[in-house]
């Protein structure tokens, strides 16, 4: 993760941790970890097209290995798992 979104991630939720009323904050909350899921399905769709994209030509284990993961884990990875 790059220091940028890190930063961003721990100004955000210490602003969420500061909000007194215990409703808003909730409400705040929620809405934060929605687009972080939204981010999270996101990458998880780029990390699934790049691996499937590194197959091209090549095996799961020899994906893998360039990855720094079993062949079988990118195959996972490469059909959403």
């Amino acid at each position: 993760m790059t220091e940028a979104l890190t930063s961003a991630i721990e100004a955000e939720t210490g602003r969420l941790a500061a909000i007194p009323n215990p409703v808003e904050r909730f409400q705040a909350v929620r809405e934060f970890r929605e687009a972080l899921a939204v981010g999270d399905r996101i990458a998880r769709e780029l990390e699934k097209a790049a691996v499937n994209e590194l197959k091209e030509g090549r095996s799961w284990r020899e994906a893998g290995d360039l990855l720094g993961v079993s062949g079988s884990r990118a195959e996972q990875i490469a059909k959403g798992r």
